[in-house]
């Protein structure tokens, strides 16, 4: 499986997610910054993921996600790093239908993982719930 997880993070918690997955199924991890979206279409398993901001993912996502990504094809997932409650939402589900729309084949319902406080830490066993996680995704995709 050639498996690229990408990911935007504000207080380094999205980051220690991201690397959580990518090390659970040998995937590339890779920050919005470094992403070439034209080489997206190289990768049969896109997992893109961002800290919510007001119900909304970074600056970094959002611009990823505006570019024309061709995702036909490539099965794909969506996280973010949240707390427990928000008013507007979460970052996740908006991802989800942005790579959707992008035609990606979306492989679970967008997954949320949890910190304490805006800066974090993150909960206790998010990360080794998150390598769960991506585990279930890349059995999924078989």
């Amino acid at each position: 499986m050639n498996a690229l997880v990408v990911y935007d993070s504000t207080h380094g918690n999205t980051e220690k997610i991201a690397q959580a997955i990518g090390n659970a199924i040998g995937g590339q991890v890779l920050q919005t910054d470094d992403v070439d979206p034209a080489a997206l279409k190289e990768f049969d398993l896109l997992i893109v993921g961002s800290p919510t901001h007001g119900g909304f993912p970074t600056e970094g996502i959002h611009s990823l996600l505006k570019a024309p990504l061709a995702l036909e094809g490539i099965h794909v997932a969506a996280f973010d790093t949240r707390t427990k409650r928000s008013i507007f939402g979460y970052a996740a589900p908006k991802i989800a239908r942005s790579l959707e729309r992008n035609g990606g084949n979306l492989l679970a319902p967008p997954e949320g993982f949890f910190v304490l406080g805006v800066r974090g830490p993150l909960r206790d066993e998010e990360l080794e719930r998150a390598a769960g996680w991506a585990k279930g995704l890349a059995e999924r995709k078989g």
